[in-house]
């Protein structure tokens, strides 16, 4: 086969695969991108997009069947489980058509359908026998599931982000493993259409909420729609004709088996990089196989490889894994000139009702590098005005500051709109603003952004800033 030479290889047509392309384009047309497996982003065609879309349909069910308290009565509240799973699966398939527009959109030389791995630092080799010789290197090969010992034998009744969305119909039954960020979203969202769920998770962690009072509201919260173990014993999993059996020891303190039509393993995904044969790259790897790398240039030691998205292992989000891959695929284009890139404030969200939101600095990181010189404001949004008013009067929003400078270093919330909420708090961080200059910002009356208001005078006032907080203040208007 006639070998290939590039001047930048890009090994991925994800998220940042594809963004990493067009950045390198902007220096050089010598681009090849390499996708392995198909087309279309880990967001569009197992992520973000059709677990919205079951989350959609789960809050119309569920708000249908609490409108009672409105004065709002509805009767017979029916799921097409057949129906619901048709609507994913369409919508599905047309944002997926959006990423596959965009990669037709590429030239054809510079794209390349094929599995491939390092035979040295700048040479790649597809199964083939075909070889790729790039002066640079990105490498942009995404995430897959992984599988704890418990689940490794399941077979036919095992679901995953890879296969749950081409369910025919909604199942019966499901037992959620990892009440983490997929866990939750998808678990709760099954329970709302009717399916019966049980969660369990190790470690008491629920959707990586490192403050313990929120993360023990939520538990509660949740147990309140389905059964969530966050600290479970589970001695066996066990397949069967018609379903799974689960062996584990109930809250109540005796041991049970319990049936389920499926297992869905939310238990984290790992970096895809085991075919890639990264050993032969001349890289230094750290304990899970993935290159060393500086995380503003995204650069691999000196090399000329870089490395972005979920194959980093670092952040994996999809505004993460796009700024990323702009950083490496610009770097890559102009190397050796390797600039650093912008990195943004970290922001997370779950989807989940009343959904969780991290900003900046968790509580972790704020006892690692600002211990005893930070403060916390809280609200809790049971009372708080326009939440009541729609029924959403549940959670906790945290804020946190740096004492002396007042600047605003991170919050944690479970709550609603905390999607919302979240973004204007990482805008706050990202601009370096202080509590104060926070509190000068328009609020309007009734929002639910009032209770952010509230939090942030707390905080003002644990920084010795401001006045003691009054409460029910009137200039805010009733119920703020």
């Amino acid at each position: 086969m006639t070998p290939i030479h590039v001047d930048v290889a890009i090994i991925g047509a994800g998220t940042a695969g594809m963004v990493a392309y067009r950045a390198a384009r902007s220096h050089t047309d010598s681009v090849l991108l390499i996708e392995g497996n198909v087309y279309g982003t880990t967001c569009a065609r197992v992520g973000c997009m059709p677990s919205k879309l079951l989350i959609a349909a789960a809050e119309a069910a569920h708000q249908a069947r609490h409108a009672d308290p409105f004065g709002v009565h509805v009767k017979d509240v029916v799921v097409d489980g057949a129906a619901v799973m048709a609507r994913v699966q369409s919508e599905r398939d047309r944002f997926v058509s959006f990423v596959l527009k965009s990669v037709d959109s590429l030239p054809q030389v510079g794209r390349l359908m094929a599995k491939v791995s390092f035979q040295d630092a700048n040479t790649l080799l597809t199964e083939q026998g075909q070889s790729i010789h790039a002066r640079r290197i990105v490498v942009a090969t995404g995430s897959i599931p992984v599988l704890p010992p418990l689940l490794q034998g399941l077979k036919t009744h095992l679901l995953t982000n890879e296969n749950i969305f081409d369910l025919p119909t909604l199942p019966k039954s499901l037992v959620v493993f990892g009440p983490g960020v997929l866990g939750l979203e998808l678990g709760q969202a099954m329970s709302r259409l009717g399916v019966k769920v049980k969660m369990f998770g190790v470690g008491g962690s629920v959707a990586g909420i490192h403050d313990p009072e929120i993360r023990d509201y939520a538990h509660q919260t949740f147990n309140e729609e389905f059964y969530l173990d966050a600290s479970a014993q589970v001695k066996s999993v066990t397949e069967t004709a018609a379903g799974v059996e689960v062996n584990y020891l109930h809250r109540d303190g005796a041991w049970q088996t319990e049936r389920f039509d499926y297992v869905l393993a939310a238990t984290g995904r790992a970096p895809n990089i085991a075919g890639l044969g990264l050993k032969n790259s001349g890289l230094q790897l750290n304990e899970r196989g993935v290159p060393l790398f500086d995380r503003l240039t995204l650069q691999c030691g000196n090399s000329p490889i870089f490395i972005a998205g979920d194959a980093s292992n670092e952040i994996p989000l999809l505004h993460e894994a796009a700024d990323q891959g702009r950083i490496a695929g610009a770097n890559a284009g102009r190397y050796p000139d390797v600039q650093a890139g912008l990195r943004r404030t970290p922001l997370a969200v779950v989807f989940s009702d009343p959904q969780v939101a991290t900003v900046g600095f968790n509580l972790d990181q704020l006892n690692q590098h600002f211990k005893d010189r930070f403060a916390t404001g809280r609200v809790s949004f049971e009372d708080q005005g326009r939440s009541r008013v729609m029924l959403r009067n549940k959670g906790i929003l945290k804020v946190y500051a740096e004492q002396g400078s007042g600047l605003f270093l991170g919050a944690e919330m479970f709550g609603p709109a905390a999607e919302h909420i979240g973004h204007l708090l990482a805008w706050a961080a990202q601009n370096c603003m202080t509590v104060s200059r926070m509190l000068e910002m328009p609020f309007y009356h009734p929002v639910i952004e009032e209770g952010l208001r509230t939090a942030l005078r707390d905080l003002n006032h644990s920084l010795h800033i401001d006045s003691e907080v009054i409460e029910q203040c009137m200039d805010c208007g009733p119920g703020a």
